[in-house]
């Protein structure tokens, strides 16, 4: 394997780590914070909603920025924002404040959500694509990982203030990064005419291709099935099963394991079966997971340990849909990439918004909540799938 490959792997998986490290790293926090401001957790989770909000909606203007003026200049700026919103998280009195804060963290995140997906399409197409994609979302699984549990250890002796300033740092590494380490992917020949009516044209190219809107839809299913856990496992696994924040830091981590472990064998699957069979498969193994997790549950099983295992698997597919459908839906879209990934990326964002609303309103202490909510995406896939890809309406890069 080229070192310069494994170099971009590196560089963008690193960028990305961005968003879900100030996710992440948190995560142990939330109840201490509730705690702290004297709220409700579901007062506490719209610290998440405020920042999927603003993670998703800024890619739109992220993406078509990077076709505009080039792929670094937007990943400078929003950088730049999230360093300092990680400062006013940090420092929030209220939970007001924090919510406030969170939200202009989204903003700034949002940069790099989007914009190394449309690096990865500058440099390369089809199965390099994906087996890129998949180096990438191996470095992004470091974040589910490790943060967690780096974050549980620097909060026991500071406080959960610190989770942020360790945030702030890491986004001044990102910066340099950039500075030094990443190249400009878009030539300025290459670039699009600053003009809202090309970004709108982009967005009619895209809102009427079947295999775009497919694949990125399968893909925020599985966004929200991430999601609807998000919002609810520091809850669920520290009140319901009494697990510490270090234990639940664990348990995390185990949930990436099946992840980023299935998503390196993406791009071999792709190059010998075709994308579209990958995620036809794949999207049928997470329903089906995700149905017997269900029923299971319903008919009275409540065990610690079926339920990370059948998480595990759960996520194993999705490792082979997420690096998958990312690539498939920029295949034909290299002039428009940044926009293509910034549109896709929103709706995903959306869509895993819509996810913690809904589970943060319904759930009880239990896990059903959880379960119930990975099993609507399970069957949501599939039937997008059907809805979408039987047939596509043009050839799909394998």
């Amino acid at each position: 394997m080229k070192s310069d490959f494994v170099k971009m792997a590196l560089i963008l998986g690193l960028l990305s780590c961005v968003g879900p490290f100030a996710i992440d790293m948190y995560l142990p926090a939330m109840p201490a914070m509730a705690e702290d401001f004297g709220v409700s957790a579901t007062k506490s989770q719209y610290t998440l909603v405020s920042f999927f909000i603003a993670f998703g909606v800024c890619q739109l203007f992220y993406g078509p920025a990077a076709d505009m003026f080039g792929r670094k200049p937007p990943l400078y700026s929003g950088l730049a924002i999230f360093l300092l919103a990680s400062l006013g998280c940090a420092l929030s009195p209220t939970i007001e404040w924090l919510i406030t804060m969170r939200f202009v963290q989204g903003v700034g995140a949002a940069s790099v959500m989007s914009i190394p997906r449309a690096i990865i399409r500058d440099r390369y197409t089809g199965t390099d694509a994906t087996r890129l994609m998949a180096l990438v979302m191996l470095v992004i699984s470091i974040s589910p990982m490790l943060a967690p549990l780096v974050g549980s250890l620097l909060m026991n002796p500071f406080g959960w203030p610190i989770v942020f300033y360790a945030v702030a740092a890491a986004t001044v590494v990102s910066l340099l990064l950039i500075r030094f380490a990443l190249p400009e992917t878009l030539p300025v020949a290459e670039r699009v005419p600053v003009k809202i009516s090309a970004m709108f044209a982009a967005f009619k190219v895209l809102f009427r291709d079947p295999i775009f809107m497919g694949m990125t839809l399968i893909g925020g299913m599985g966004t929200a099935s991430f999601f609807s856990f998000l919002a609810i496992a520091a809850f669920l696994y520290t009140e319901y099963y009494g697990l510490t924040p270090t234990q639940f830091s664990l348990a995390f981590a185990l949930n990436a394991l099946g992840f980023f472990t299935s998503s390196q064998f993406a791009a071999s699957l792709g190059e010998r079966f075709g994308g579209v069979a990958v995620v036809k498969w794949a999207v049928n193994g997470f329903a089906l997971t995700a149905l017997v997790h269900l029923l299971l549950n319903i008919s009275g099983v409540d065990n610690f340990v079926v339920l990370v295992t059948l998480l595990l698997l759960s996520n194993a597919f999705l490792g082979l849909i997420v690096p998958t459908t990312m690539v498939l839906s920029l295949d034909e879209h290299g002039p428009i990439a940044g926009t293509a990934a910034a549109l896709g990326g929103t709706l995903q964002m959306v869509l895993g918004a819509i996810a913690i609303v809904i589970v943060s309103a319904v759930f009880d202490g239990s896990p059903f909540t959880l379960v119930a909510s990975i099993a609507v995406c399970g069957m949501s896939s599939v039937i997008l799938f059907f809805l979408t890809l039987r047939r596509p309406a043009h050839p799909v890069n394998g």
